[in-house]
Protein backbone atom coordinates (compact mmCIF):
# COMPACT_ATOMS: atom_id res chain seq x y z
CA UNK A 1 0.00 0.00 0.00
CA UNK A 2 2.24 2.82 -1.21
CA UNK A 3 2.06 6.33 0.20
CA UNK A 4 1.89 9.37 -2.06
CA UNK A 5 3.64 12.41 -0.66
CA UNK A 6 1.35 15.45 -0.86
CA UNK A 7 4.01 17.68 0.67
CA UNK A 8 6.74 17.32 3.29
CA UNK A 9 4.15 17.09 6.10
CA UNK A 10 1.28 15.14 4.52
CA UNK A 11 0.93 11.79 2.78
CA UNK A 12 -1.98 10.05 1.08
CA UNK A 13 -2.63 6.30 1.17
CA UNK A 14 -4.98 4.25 -0.99
CA UNK A 15 -7.06 1.74 0.99
CA UNK A 16 -8.50 -1.22 -0.95
CA UNK A 17 -10.95 -3.95 0.11
CA UNK A 18 -9.29 -6.92 1.79
CA UNK A 19 -6.25 -4.91 2.86
CA UNK A 20 -5.61 -3.02 6.05
CA UNK A 21 -3.13 -0.55 7.41
CA UNK A 22 -2.32 0.88 10.82
CA UNK A 23 -1.96 4.52 11.79
CA UNK A 24 -1.27 6.49 14.91
CA UNK A 25 -4.46 7.74 16.54
CA UNK A 26 -5.11 11.33 15.56
CA UNK A 27 -3.04 11.05 12.37
CA UNK A 28 -6.01 11.02 9.95
CA UNK A 29 -6.51 14.47 8.42
CA UNK A 30 -9.16 13.67 5.79
CA UNK A 31 -10.45 10.77 3.71
CA UNK A 32 -12.56 10.00 0.66
CA UNK A 33 -14.64 6.88 0.12
CA UNK A 34 -15.88 4.18 2.48
CA UNK A 35 -13.13 3.91 5.08
CA UNK A 36 -13.37 2.74 8.70
CA UNK A 37 -11.04 3.53 11.61
CA UNK A 38 -11.06 1.06 14.52
CA UNK A 39 -8.98 1.21 17.73
CA UNK A 40 -6.42 -1.58 17.53
CA UNK A 41 -6.55 -3.75 20.65
CA UNK A 42 -4.42 -6.69 19.50
CA UNK A 43 -1.03 -5.10 18.91
CA UNK A 44 -1.09 -5.21 15.11
CA UNK A 45 0.52 -8.12 13.29
CA UNK A 46 2.63 -8.86 16.36
CA UNK A 47 -0.47 -10.04 18.27
CA UNK A 48 -1.06 -9.95 22.01
CA UNK A 49 2.53 -10.80 22.98
CA UNK A 50 3.81 -7.89 20.92
CA UNK A 51 1.27 -5.55 22.50
CA UNK A 52 2.28 -6.63 26.02
CA UNK A 53 5.93 -6.19 25.10
CA UNK A 54 5.29 -2.65 23.91
CA UNK A 55 3.35 -1.77 27.06
CA UNK A 56 6.14 -3.06 29.30
CA UNK A 57 8.58 -1.11 27.15
CA UNK A 58 6.48 2.07 27.21
CA UNK A 59 6.17 1.61 23.46
CA UNK A 60 2.37 1.34 23.45
CA UNK A 61 1.58 4.19 21.07
CA UNK A 62 -2.17 3.88 20.32
CA UNK A 63 -2.89 2.59 16.82
CA UNK A 64 -5.94 2.59 14.59
CA UNK A 65 -6.79 -0.14 12.08
CA UNK A 66 -7.73 1.44 8.74
CA UNK A 67 -9.86 -0.58 6.29
CA UNK A 68 -12.27 -0.05 3.42
CA UNK A 69 -12.18 1.44 -0.06
CA UNK A 70 -10.88 4.97 -0.54
CA UNK A 71 -7.99 7.32 0.12
CA UNK A 72 -6.77 8.70 3.44
CA UNK A 73 -4.56 11.71 4.11
CA UNK A 74 -2.25 11.48 7.11
CA UNK A 75 -0.19 14.00 9.05
CA UNK A 76 0.49 14.81 12.69
CA UNK A 77 1.68 17.85 14.59
CA UNK A 78 3.16 19.50 11.52
CA UNK A 79 6.06 17.03 11.61
CA UNK A 80 8.11 16.19 8.54
CA UNK A 81 7.16 12.78 7.09
CA UNK A 82 9.62 10.32 5.59
CA UNK A 83 8.31 7.30 3.66
CA UNK A 84 10.45 4.16 3.94
CA UNK A 85 9.97 1.25 1.52
CA UNK A 86 10.86 -2.16 2.99
CA UNK A 87 11.75 -5.05 0.69
CA UNK A 88 11.97 -7.92 3.14
CA UNK A 89 14.25 -6.30 5.72
CA UNK A 90 13.50 -4.86 9.17
CA UNK A 91 12.96 -1.25 10.17
CA UNK A 92 13.87 -0.22 13.73
CA UNK A 93 12.00 2.90 14.86
CA UNK A 94 10.64 4.46 18.04
CA UNK A 95 6.90 3.82 18.31
CA UNK A 96 5.94 7.48 18.72
CA UNK A 97 7.58 8.25 15.33
CA UNK A 98 5.23 5.90 13.46
CA UNK A 99 2.59 7.76 11.48
CA UNK A 100 1.17 4.88 9.40
CA UNK A 101 2.30 1.59 7.87
CA UNK A 102 1.16 -1.34 5.76
CA UNK A 103 -0.85 -3.99 7.59
CA UNK A 104 1.22 -6.69 5.85
CA UNK A 105 4.30 -5.77 7.88
CA UNK A 106 5.11 -7.89 10.91
CA UNK A 107 5.29 -5.75 14.03
CA UNK A 108 7.40 -6.50 17.10
CA UNK A 109 9.77 -5.04 19.68
CA UNK A 110 13.49 -5.35 20.39
CA UNK A 111 15.25 -4.73 23.70
CA UNK A 112 17.94 -2.18 22.94
CA UNK A 113 19.64 -2.77 26.28
CA UNK A 114 20.83 -6.14 24.97
CA UNK A 115 22.73 -4.28 22.26
CA UNK A 116 25.52 -3.23 24.58
CA UNK A 117 24.16 -3.91 28.08
CA UNK A 118 24.63 -0.86 30.28
CA UNK A 119 25.46 1.23 27.21
CA UNK A 120 22.00 0.46 25.92
CA UNK A 121 20.62 1.98 29.11
CA UNK A 122 22.86 5.02 28.68
CA UNK A 123 21.56 5.36 25.12
CA UNK A 124 18.02 5.52 26.46
CA UNK A 125 18.94 8.20 28.97
CA UNK A 126 20.87 10.33 26.49
CA UNK A 127 18.56 10.09 23.51
CA UNK A 128 15.30 10.09 25.43
CA UNK A 129 14.33 6.92 23.53
CA UNK A 130 13.03 3.80 25.23
CA UNK A 131 15.18 0.78 25.98
CA UNK A 132 12.86 -1.07 23.62
CA UNK A 133 12.29 -0.07 20.02
CA UNK A 134 9.57 -1.08 17.56
CA UNK A 135 10.41 -3.31 14.61
CA UNK A 136 8.54 -3.63 11.31
CA UNK A 137 9.54 -6.45 8.98
CA UNK A 138 8.49 -7.56 5.49
CA UNK A 139 7.46 -5.93 2.23
CA UNK A 140 5.60 -2.65 2.44
CA UNK A 141 5.74 1.05 3.22
CA UNK A 142 6.15 2.94 6.49
CA UNK A 143 5.59 6.66 7.08
CA UNK A 144 7.70 7.97 9.97
CA UNK A 145 7.76 11.43 11.56
CA UNK A 146 10.70 13.69 12.32
CA UNK A 147 11.60 17.30 13.07
CA UNK A 148 12.76 19.14 9.96
CA UNK A 149 14.03 17.29 6.92
CA UNK A 150 15.39 13.75 6.97
CA UNK A 151 18.46 12.39 5.21
CA UNK A 152 19.07 8.70 4.48
CA UNK A 153 22.70 7.71 5.06
CA UNK A 154 23.90 4.35 3.67
CA UNK A 155 25.78 2.04 6.02
CA UNK A 156 28.37 -0.34 4.55
CA UNK A 157 30.72 -2.85 6.22
CA UNK A 158 33.71 -0.65 5.39
CA UNK A 159 32.08 2.65 6.36
CA UNK A 160 30.10 2.80 9.62
CA UNK A 161 28.03 5.91 10.34
CA UNK A 162 28.12 7.97 13.54
CA UNK A 163 25.08 10.06 14.47
CA UNK A 164 23.95 12.22 17.36
CA UNK A 165 21.53 9.97 19.31
CA UNK A 166 19.01 12.81 19.51
CA UNK A 167 19.03 13.22 15.72
CA UNK A 168 18.49 9.48 15.12
CA UNK A 169 15.10 8.62 13.59
CA UNK A 170 15.27 4.98 12.42
CA UNK A 171 17.44 2.44 10.64
CA UNK A 172 16.97 -0.71 8.57
CA UNK A 173 19.07 -3.62 7.38
CA UNK A 174 21.62 -5.87 9.06
CA UNK A 175 22.96 -3.15 11.33
CA UNK A 176 24.66 -3.23 14.72
CA UNK A 177 24.63 -0.19 16.97
CA UNK A 178 26.65 0.90 19.96
CA UNK A 179 27.06 4.07 21.94
CA UNK A 180 30.51 5.65 22.23
CA UNK A 181 31.70 8.73 24.06
CA UNK A 182 32.96 11.73 22.15
CA UNK A 183 34.18 14.16 24.79
CA UNK A 184 35.58 17.31 23.27
CA UNK A 185 35.54 21.08 23.30
CA UNK A 186 31.78 21.22 22.90
CA UNK A 187 31.35 19.66 26.33
CA UNK A 188 33.91 22.04 27.79
CA UNK A 189 31.72 25.00 26.85
CA UNK A 190 28.54 23.35 28.05
CA UNK A 191 27.07 22.31 24.71
CA UNK A 192 24.21 19.92 25.46
CA UNK A 193 23.72 16.26 25.93
CA UNK A 194 23.90 14.59 22.57
CA UNK A 195 27.39 15.43 21.42
CA UNK A 196 28.91 13.78 24.50
CA UNK A 197 27.87 10.51 22.89
CA UNK A 198 27.75 9.15 19.36
CA UNK A 199 25.59 6.32 18.12
CA UNK A 200 27.76 4.17 15.87
CA UNK A 201 25.94 2.02 13.30
CA UNK A 202 27.86 -0.60 11.35
CA UNK A 203 26.98 -3.40 8.94
CA UNK A 204 24.80 -3.13 5.84
CA UNK A 205 21.73 -0.93 5.64
CA UNK A 206 20.77 2.70 6.12
CA UNK A 207 20.04 5.16 8.92
CA UNK A 208 17.61 8.07 8.84
CA UNK A 209 18.75 11.27 10.55
CA UNK A 210 16.60 14.34 11.25
CA UNK A 211 17.69 17.96 10.94
CA UNK A 212 17.08 18.64 14.64
CA UNK A 213 17.89 17.35 18.11
CA UNK A 214 14.30 17.76 19.28
CA UNK A 215 12.16 14.84 20.39
CA UNK A 216 8.63 14.51 19.00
Amino acid sequence: MPFREINSKMVEATVTPGQKMFSQRGAMLAYKGEVSFTPNMTGGQGGLASMIGRRVANEATPLMTVEGNGTVMFGHGGHHIQVVQLTGDTLYVEADRLLAFDGTLQQGTMFMGSEGGVMGMVRGQVSGQGLFTTTLKGHGAVAVMAHGGVIELPITPSRPVHVDPQAYVAHHGDVRNKLSTALGWRDMVGRGSGEAFQLELSGSGAVYVQASEEKL
